[in-house]
């Protein structure tokens, strides 16, 4: 009888992990399905997920109102001048610079496609900052430059400040490139001129955020800002979109306590938080 109750034990431990480490990313076949009779199709799979996810992602609001997280920051980040390959094509103000290296990717792909384009004068400034560093920025330079600590996209690994050797970003090809073309690489133009009372950031012609396809074309599309995005996606729980033959569902999803979201049995997908009060499951194939 121990044995038993011993065994059941370890049994329900197995399903509290499995349901505790949900990964952000999957094939959507591989995946066993989780069905509860009535509340979901049998062509769909159901996932529970929990608190913390809502602040892990690339969809993240970081702004005064909702700070970066500790589990919020990207654990890929690198020191772009270490890494010989990511560099190419664009300069660095200083060797210090870091970023995501999954964002730095995406990045040099964006650069070599301006670079087509007969625009090649790029020059990263800035990049990732850790809260100490973001902390002691904002009391050299005060409010009006920087931000407090946590309360700065470049605590997540995500964003980055984008220059041009040859002029101001708001003059520059390279700044009329990026605002143009961005978007097709999963980047935004995070703080645009006619946004500020939304954003409550004054027009930073510089800063780039990474969210990814599809957000960045329907943003770009719908001429929004990533604060009107989100709310979107709660008015409207789900929606779809075609970018370069690929069929996107987006949908969003409170979470409160652990929740149980649902996600088609056929594909692949990509699960984000908003930082805030959900979870956003972008499906596609």
């Amino acid at each position: 009888m121990k044995k038993w109750g011993f065994l059941v034990i370890v049994v329900l431990f197995l399903g509290y992990a499995a349901a505790r480490y949900l990964p952000e990313t999957g094939n959507l076949a591989d995946k066993n399905d989780k069905i509860q009779k009535g509340s979901i199709r049998d062509s769909d799979s159901l996932n529970v997920v929990t608190q913390d996810q809502v602040y892990q992602g690339d969809l993240l609001l970081v702004n005064k109102q909702y700070p970066v997280h500790e589990d919020s920051v990207k654990t890929d980040i690198v020191t772009l001048s270490d890494q010989k390959d990511l560099v190419q094509g664009y300069g660095l103000l200083d060797t210090s610079i870091r970023l995501s290296e999954s964002v730095a990717h995406k990045f040099n792909k964006m650069i070599k496609a301006a670079e087509k384009d007969g625009v090649n004068h790029f020059l990263i400034s800035s990049g990732y900052r850790d809260f100490e560093e973001q902390e002691r920025l904002y009391e050299e330079k005060g409010s009006d430059y920087a931000l407090p600590a946590q309360y700065s996209e470049h605590n997540l690994g995500l964003s980055l400040d984008i220059g041009s050797s040859q002029s101001e970003m708001s003059k520059a090809p390279e700044g009329k490139w990026l605002e143009k073309n961005s978007w097709k690489y999963g980047f935004i133009l995070r703080y645009p001129k006619d946004k500020t009372e939304i954003t409550g950031i004054k027009y930073e012609p510089w800063h780039f955020r990474y969210v990814g396809l599809p957000h960045s074309a329907i943003i770009h599309e719908k001429g929004i800002v990533l604060e009107q995005y989100l709310d979107l996606l709660k008015e409207n729980s789900e929606i779809s979109t075609v970018v370069d033959g690929k069929t996107y569902t987006v949908s969003y999803y409170p979470v409160s306590g652990y929740t149980s979201i649902k996600i088609p049995k056929e594909g692949q997908y990509k699960m984000s938080g908003d930082n805030m009060d959900g979870v956003i499951v972008t499906t596609f194939r």
